[in-house]
């Protein structure tokens, strides 16, 4: 018996869905029980600021003193990126690399289409992962339409940052990077030159251990 063929569009929706969500790193079934996550380790000096930081306030932790923090083993990201640029894909490798790692349970949604970033946003927030980051520019207008309608789910976004953060996002951005929106500009002059490798491994690794600490809501800026 021949089989079944599956309609043309049957078939390209099922392979859309299966390039849409990779994973990588250890206890990827998310299904099963999952613990409060934690940091593990402590901050070194320079870390926190000082005073309180107000909402939404830039803080500018000591270089390096970030090392010392990591998230709890099995700690659950979706990774939410779109665009093939060569700065988003620095970003994309910094994070997958770091979750190998740290052990992290890293699933990442990938939208190809505009019409795609508000459904890619709310699957990943389906997901219940303990962290939502987020690569490419061309997120943020959306992010910024949808995170305040989850304040109970925790956003990193890298290299870029919401103009009117709201407490359960938190920004990693340097000089050069920072895109906060159509039409607003950038907080620093754009240069796609400083979206390296070594960067962006410092701006994911700052920001992460900014979420874990309970710095949220803030642009955590890093030289």
């Amino acid at each position: 018996m021949r089989p079944r063929l599956l309609p043309a569009g049957t078939l390209a929706a099922a392979v859309a869905t299966a390039l849409l969500i990779s994973g990588c790193g250890s206890g990827d079934d998310w299904s099963r029980p999952h613990a409060k996550p934690s940091a593990v380790g402590t901050p070194g000096p320079g870390f926190f600021p000082d005073a309180s930081p107000a909402p939404e306030a830039t803080i500018t932790p000591r270089p390096g003193s970030w090392d010392g923090v990591r998230p709890s083993e099995g700690y659950r990201v979706v990774l939410l990126t779109t665009g093939d640029d060569p700065q988003t894909r620095t970003l994309v490798n910094a994070v997958t690399e770091w979750a190998e790692e740290e052990n992290v349970s890293l699933k990442t949604l990938t939208a190809t289409e505009p019409d795609q970033f508000i459904p890619c946003i709310s699957s990943a927030i389906k997901m219940k992962p303990d962290l939502i980051i987020s690569a490419g520019n061309d997120l943020i207008d959306p992010l910024a339409m949808v995170s305040p309608n989850h304040l109970d789910q925790q956003f990193l976004v890298v290299g870029a940052e919401l103009a009117e953060p709201t407490g359960n996002v938190t920004a990693a951005d340097w000089t050069g990077a920072s895109f906060r929106g159509e039409g607003l500009g950038m907080s620093s002059t754009y240069d796609p030159a400083t979206f390296t490798p070594e960067r962006a491994g410092r701006a994911i690794r700052a920001g992460t251990a900014a979420v874990l600490k309970g710095l949220t809501g803030l642009v955590i800026w890093i030289d």
